[in-house]
């Protein structure tokens, strides 16, 4: 049986309190895809971001290396397409950063 502390005293919890607790615990699981994607989303927008650069107009980067980078910011883009679990999303490896 669960218990909580009630002013220094273990109490047992009423069904209701149990039942309560049951029902956060599914939906906690059932949150868990759209966490991992929101996980993956974030990194992933992170490494959008910090890439930004590469594609002004302004740049150093030779004509090779730009493609390089549109390159890495598709996959980056295509990160999300057909993740349909969480252990995917979990286990997505970044597409490596060009060098240059």
């Amino acid at each position: 049986m669960a218990h909580k502390i009630v002013n220094g005293v273990q109490v047992e919890l009423t069904a209701a309190e149990v039942t309560a607790m049951e029902e956060q615990a599914v939906a906690w699981e059932a949150g868990a895809y759209d966490r991992a994607m929101a996980d993956l989303r974030s990194k992933r927008n992170r490494l959008l971001a910090a890439s930004d650069w590469t594609q002004l107009t302004d740049t150093t980067l030779t004509s090779s290396e730009k493609s390089q980078w549109m390159n890495y910011r598709t996959e980056l883009r295509n990160l999300t397409n057909g993740i349909t679990t969480v252990e995917q999303a979990n286990n997505v490896a970044m597409p490596t950063i060009p060098n240059g």
